[in-house]
């Protein structure tokens, strides 16, 4: 197998970041890894936001996050741990990920608010004309 390409931290640039969190999957992989206080293995994420993901397209979010430098994978067997280099980032740039991932948290509290009360408006009746 070949290696996983890790950029170092100071390869790492805002443009990167924003670019490989610009998708909103991705951007819930890592908010997720982010608020986990271990690695998570990839398989945890073949459902994200209520959505299957292959697991073709799922190496592609990681991979996506792991060159733009937000996470490091391990390989243990075979399976794929991440983790988040959250750390090594606010080092760099103080305040930017903590700044998107709240960000991510607001607009998903929103989204479940605005479901939560579409399911309780009752369902139109039509009415018949006579």
């Amino acid at each position: 197998m070949r290696p996983l390409f890790h950029p170092s931290i100071e390869d790492v640039t805002v443009e990167a970041i924003l670019h490989a969190l610009s998708d909103p999957i991705r951007v819930a992989i890592y908010a997720d890894i982010v608020g986990s206080e271990c690695s998570q293995n990839c398989s945890n994420f073949l459902k994200v936001s209520d959505k299957a993901i292959p697991k073709s397209t799922l190496s592609q979010h990681f991979k996506a996050l792991r060159e733009a430098g937000l996470i490091r994978g391990e390989r243990i067997g075979v399976e794929m741990h991440n983790t988040s280099r959250c750390a090594e980032i606010e080092k760099r740039f103080p305040g930017l990920i903590l700044s998107i991932v709240n960000a991510h948290n607001i607009q998903l509290a929103g989204k479940m608010r605005t479901a939560a009360a579409d399911k309780r408006k009752p369902a139109k009746r039509k009415v018949r004309s006579k």
